[in-house]
């Protein structure tokens, strides 16, 4: 064999160069006559006898099918194949360039297998052996380039032969062979990764390896692929220096989106990369979203992206955003140094503008005058028996101020509390609220608030006459009123802490749940010391009265929602061991553990020293407490392997009395609700509950379905809610009923609307299941169908913790609805006022007035991953702002006079005018 070194190194380097540029250059010298083969001509080589390769008999067969051309080619690769192997290296140089550019000029597109590959198949086994006789040399590294990218059609699973003959083979560009070739490559690393991490083995020439894959990947709109790649080597953060402004945002959409199906704590890893993306191309907004959901170090990352910028119109936008997802922030010197911006930014991020905006939008849409009950009832619509009901009962005349208070909310007017009440200081609102029985003035009082919604100065001031009442009942409902109006409006001199202090250490009960329940509502999410130690002492106080003790509780786990405060939760816990057996049977005590829980709520594995804990409670609530821990802990994850633990837990059958299978079937659906495909599969899984399970878990999987589809009518689902409503068990028939209302929740869905109506007259004798019907009617028209009552925004990316919060302790209360909401604790439908949000999108101009535009608002299109620029909307119709925007659909500007400050259009969005756009 002739040694490589007795040749000109300089011709060398310039073949190897111009096999780059797949030109075959001459090699200096031929010792066998044959010309040298361009790939180009067609007719095959006279040629010396072929080395007999294993594969000859069979071939010859085959050649009979094959064209003129293909036999040629077939004839001239295996000409090379021959020559590579020849003992002159200037042969096998010339032979191998030539390969290498049959193989090249195959790949570039991959449909079949390349022909170069199919004929080159049965010589494969031929060119690994002569592979590893060959001295090192440059032809070596070039004959291993060449079995890679043979490997990639016929190595045996599993060999991961491409990968160990790239590694041998010359550096350099690998998209040339390409695209399939690098996918193949990408997937061998992955394999290869795993297995030298688990032996401890260097991955140097991996990563340089990945390096090239992932800048290759960027270049050619592969972006997932690179990001799954680099997922898998566990090195995301490589992906930051080759996002270019062209695909960051596709990067990081792909990104956010995986990040919901990733393991923790890999899913937080992702989304940190994303946020580290948006901040490097000043994509503040998107980094605001992401900041949000990273709660472990969202303070901070809130504060860099408002720090990122001088922009005041841009942190006018931020505030808004985080407004909407209620979180409780002091604009500070660091975000902005002059006190009036400050002052501004610090009002947009209290809400106060909330009811201006949500009151434009009612006008804009022609819905101000107030609705009465009878109006929400059409009982003319209703043929036959039930129709003609006019009795006057107390628990009629509650109904009615519920679906009056729901219908009416935020609007500020309505024709029972409001109306007329200047002509005589004790006009009509005086009468309505005495139409009620005790506790039912209660409720009467607070619906006060509920209609002058987030209007926090006319609210208080018309509460206010109630306070001096002498009945406690409608003093209590005016304090929680006091809390209601207040919900998730911010003010810097705290009213309603002002005023509610001092009722809560009164003697009457009924006045101090009042006064603690408008508290927990006013302050959700606030995380305020105050309330902390007031609350706490009612809570360790032995005179307080089961309720109120529960009450406190649950006012302390909206507060604190999420904080997993450790103080409050040894509160709670030393709350429960304390019970007695008398007090554990109370059917209200199931709220205690909902409260303990609140503390946790989406915090996954903070829970599980408090879990602990309640393993050593009282028999007769420590499996309920297990079970509601867990589900709150994880809810919104999307956690799968949570989910079939739950599963299980509903799959025992158990002997009577035990309770923990309801709060196991919502946990369900609060883990799942993360994203569709979890959501459609829970449906699934719940419609088997239905038929396998024992009642106690048939009367929970309603409300599961409702929080599920929440303000959201999914066809399949009202469908199975319908046939639950005439159930002969009476406690799943009210709870499907509720679920009616909460699947349409401020959707006036006329569907929904219709059952509601029939089931009103279906049930006319049955006085718990029409008021049941009645607070369905009263979701579904919320706020004359402005209102949602999803937790979720910012395109179902974001989910707000206090909404979830308000939602999870009504559901937890209807699990039992004779004891709680059918009894005298109707008042916890109130709680639901956390989770309720205009569904607007609302835009203003640069001095925050609104601002008319058109935009396109249509069902929204997934298009994470897909290729060049699809549509992110379809079946769109324009209309112009303000506009609703149902579940499931999403808003683009259809001028392009505007540019949006953020970059999903949801709630408030600033506009400003775009400086290259020109009137025609």
């Amino acid at each position: 064999m002739v040694e490589s070194t007795g040749h000109n190194p300089e011709a060398w380097a310039q073949a190897e160069r111009a096999g780059h540029g797949q030109v075959a250059m001459p090699p200096p010298e031929n010792p066998n006559g044959a010309g040298p083969a361009a790939p180009s001509d067609p007719a095959p080589q006279p040629q010396p006898p072929p080395a007999k390769s294993k594969g000859k008999k069979k071939d010859e067969k085959k050649d009979d099918d094959l064209s003129e051309e293909d036999l040629a080619l077939k004839e001239q690769l295996e000409l090379y194949v021959v020559r590579a192997q020849d003992s002159d290296p200037g042969v096998q140089k010339l032979a191998l360039e030539s390969m290498r550019q049959e193989i090249r000029s195959a790949t570039s597109s991959m449909t079949s297998v390349p022909k170069p590959l199919k004929f080159l198949r049965s010589h494969y086994g031929t060119l690994k052996s002569y592979f590893e006789t060959m001295p090192e040399s440059d032809l070596k590294k070039y004959m291993a380039d060449i079995l890679s990218v043979l490997a990639l059609t016929m190595s045996a699973e599993g060999e991961r032969e491409s990968l160990k003959y790239r590694l041998l083979g010359s550096e350099g560009d690998i998209g040339s062979w390409g695209h399939e070739y690098v996918r193949n490559l990408a997937g061998e690393i992955a394999q290869e990764f795993q297995k030298r991490q688990d032996d401890d083995m260097p991955i140097d020439a991996l990563m340089e390896l990945v390096q090239q894959i992932v800048s290759f990947h960027m270049k050619h709109n592969a972006e997932p692929e690179a990001v799954d790649l680099l997922m898998e080597v566990e090195d995301l953060d490589f992906l930051v220096e080759h996002v270019d402004s062209t695909n960051y945002k596709r990067t990081c959409l792909y990104l956010t989106s995986s990040s919901r199906y990733l393991p923790a704590p890999d899913d937080m890893l992702a989304l940190d990369i994303a946020y580290t993306i948006y901040m490097k191309f000043e994509d503040l907004a998107s980094a605001l979203r992401i900041a949000l959901l990273l709660d472990n170090k969202s303070m901070q990352y809130v504060k860099q992206v408002y720090t990122a910028t001088d922009d005041l119109l841009l942190k006018k936008q931020f505030s808004y955003i985080i407004a909407r997802h209620g979180l409780a922030m002091e604009i500070d010197d660091e975000i902005t140094a002059d006190d009036n911006d400050k002052e501004v930014l610090q009002e947009i991020v209290n809400n106060t503008k909330l009811s201006e905006g949500y009151l434009t939008l009612a006008r804009d849409i022609e819905v101000m005058e107030p609705k009465s009950p009878e109006d929400i009832y059409k009982v003319h619509l209703i043929d036959g028996r039930g129709a003609s009901s006019s009795l006057d009962s107390a628990r009629q005349n509650l109904a009615a101020t519920f679906v009056n208070a729901f219908v009416n909310a935020g609007f500020g007017q309505d024709k029972l509390m409001t109306a007329l009440s200047d002509s005589s200081s004790s006009g009509a609102s005086g009468n309505w609220l005495f139409k009620n029985k005790e506790h039912g003035k209660a409720s009467a009082a607070a619906s006060l608030g509920m209609i002058l919604l987030w209007d926090t100065d006319s609210g208080l001031a018309q509460l206010d006459k109630y306070l001096h009442s002498n009945d406690s009942h409608v003093v209590a409902g005016a304090l929680l009123g006091i809390g209601i109006v207040t919900c998730g409006v911010k003010n810097d001199c705290d009213p309603a802490l002002a005023i509610l202090m001092e009722y809560i250490s009164k003697d009457d009960p009924n006045i101090r749940i009042g006064a603690i329940l408008g508290l927990g509502i006013a302050y959700a999410g606030s995380q305020k010391e105050e309330l902390k130690t007031y609350l706490s002492t009612v809570l360790g106080d032995s005179q307080s009265t089961l309720e109120v003790l529960i009450f406190s509780a649950i006012a302390l786990g909206l507060v604190f929602v999420g904080s997993c405060n450790e103080e409050i939760a040894q509160s709670i816990i030393l709350a429960l061991m304390e019970r007695s057996e008398a007090e554990l049977a109370e059917p209200i005590i199931r709220l205690l553990p909902v409260a303990l829980g609140l503390l946790y709520l989406g915090k996954q594995e903070s829970v599980e020293a408090t879990a602990e804990v309640s393993k050593t409670f009282d028999e007769k609530i420590r499996k309920y407490c297990d079970v509601t821990l867990m589900s709150l802990a994880y809810a919104g994850t999307g956690n799968v392997l949570k989910v079939q633990k739950l599963l299980g837990i509903c799959s025992q059958h158990l002997e009577k009395g035990e309770t923990h299978q309801g709060p196991a079937v919502l946990g369900i659906a609060l883990i799942a609700m993360a994203e569709e495909l979890g959501a459609e599969m829970a449906v699934r899984s719940l419609e088997r509950l239905l038929q396998y399970g024992e009642q106690n878990i048939r009367r929970a999987v309603p409300l599961a379905l409702g929080i599920l589809c929440i303000s959201n009518p999914k066809v399949n689902v009202m469908d199975t809610l319908s046939r639950l409503s005439h159930d002969a068990d009476a406690d799943v028939s009210m709870a499907a009923i509720i679920s009616l209302g909460l699947i349409g929740a401020g959707t006036n869905n006329a569907r929904i609307a219709g059952m509601l109506r029939n089931l009103s007259s279906y049930y006319y004798k049955e006085a718990a299941h029409l008021f049941c019907v009645r607070i369905a009617q009263g979701f579904v028209h919320l706020g004359k169908g402005l209102l949602t009552l999803s937790p979720y925004h910012s395109d179902r990316f974001l989910l707000s913790p206090m909404a979830l919060g308000g939602l999870v302790t009504v559901l937890h209360a209807c699990l039992d609805m004779k004891s709680t909401i059918l009894g005298k604790y109707h008042y916890i439908l109130y709680i639901i006022v956390l989770a309720m949000q205009p569904r607007m999108l609302l835009t203003v101009d640069e001095d925050l007035k609104p601002l008319p535009v058109p935009v396109r608002v249509g069902q929204a299109v997934d298009v994470v991953g897909q290729a060049g620029r699809p549509k992110t909307i379809t079946g769109f119709q324009t209309h112009s702002t303000p506009v609703l925007l149902a579940a499931g659909e999403r808003a683009e500007l259809a001028t392009e006079k505007y540019i949006p400050l953020s970059s999903v259009l949801e709630g408030f969005v600033i506009l400003k005018k775009n400086p290259e756009y020109h009137d025609d």
